[in-house]
């Protein structure tokens, strides 16, 4: 904008952080005169708006912006990534948990492909997380039939064209050969329509399944098939470079779909924590730590277990170190840190 445009955001801009509809969708919606400011419908996304101006969307008035959110979402195969679909097959959001806000994609995944899927409330981040200079890795695991060699994707690592369309180099890793098919891993930083299945084809293999299982720091991890996440402010802040002041609902943090997060779990999101047995003094202690036979308080060890774990010296007359072991904490199972790589 020159300095003599008028201040504010474009009306396009302000609606698609309303989370109304991406941005390309707003400015439809204005186009077909479903939008007003300050009571004028107006047909050009060409208007810049303040916070003083008063924007209605189909007659409703538009609400404040929400804080910017992201959720990650483990797409089943056999769903079409789009609002509504003309062949009348299930879509993506028929799938989603109906206690999300309204949610859009960021990018796509086809019709038979599953695996990692960004969703946020906010237009403007999903434009800007959908644009090829955010350069960020989008990582598969495809499972091709045949037998193919290492050198076979020689062709697809230095780049090639299909029917008139030039894909970039891409990284692949031979993992293994299953039978009459073989599994591999790509990594690219593009998202064109369909670009593996035909990358693939031209070589002369064809994808049977493929599952996107990372999308730049962001991981599918041990997400279920059909399962939400929401990113946590503070992988938001990390990855994203956004600043969430706002306190998110712990409602939010549930794992939507199948289960929920575990209760208590690490505020870092580094893990559920350890919920093993409490210590109940030394062998032979009754209830509420008395000794059976004198009816008085047990002695207490001189030292403390949890300060043994954290110096890892004996401490005290703890039994299990006068046995000449030393007690292992249980593992509190895999980790359930997201948004990193």
């Amino acid at each position: 904008m020159t300095e003599n445009s008028p201040k504010g955001d474009r009306i396009a801009k302000v609606i698609a952080r309303a989370g109304v509809a991406s941005r390309r969708d707003a400015e439809r919606m204005i186009a077909a005169g479903r939008v007003r400011v300050n009571g004028k419908v107006i047909t050009s996304p060409a208007l810049n708006v303040a916070s003083r101006d008063k924007i209605e969307v189909d007659e409703k008035d538009l609400a404040p912006a929400e804080a910017p959110r992201v959720w990650l979402y483990h797409k089943p195969s056999g769903l079409v990534t789009t609002n509504k679909d003309e062949q009348g097959r299930k879509t993506i959001f028929d799938d989603l948990p109906s206690d999300l806000p309204r949610v859009m994609t960021v990018g796509r995944l086809d019709l038979n492909s599953e695996g990692l899927l960004l969703l946020t409330n906010d237009g403007g981040l999903k434009r800007k997380l959908e644009l090829p200079s955010t350069g960020w890795t989008r990582k598969y695991r495809v499972r091709i039939n045949g037998r193919p060699k290492d050198e076979s994707f020689e062709p697809l690592r230095k780049g090639i064209t299909v029917d008139g369309e030039k894909f970039l180099p891409m990284h692949i890793t031979l993992d293994r050969q299953q039978g009459a098919n073989a599994w591999i891993t790509i990594a690219l930083k593009e998202g064109k329509n369909r670009e593996i299945r035909r990358a693939m084809e031209a070589i002369g293999f064809a994808v049977n399944r493929l599952i996107r299982v990372a999308y730049g720091p962001f991981q599918l991890g041990q997400l279920k098939v059909g399962e939400v996440e929401e990113l946590r402010p503070r992988a938001l802040k990390d990855q994203l470079g956004l600043d969430i002041s706002v306190a998110s609902n712990p409602k939010s943090q549930e794992k939507r779909g199948l289960k929920p997060r575990p209760r208590g779990a690490d505020p870092k999101g580094t893990g559920p924590k350890s919920t093993g047995p409490k210590s109940t003094g030394p062998k032979g202690s009754g209830p509420k730590g008395k000794d059976p036979k004198k009816g008085k308080p047990a002695a207490r060890p001189s030292g403390s277990l949890s300060q043994a774990r954290k110096t890892g010296k004996p401490t005290g007359n703890n039994a299990d170190q006068r046995s000449g072991q030393r007690r292992t904490p249980k593992a509190s199972g895999p980790s359930q840190r997201r948004g990193k790589p």
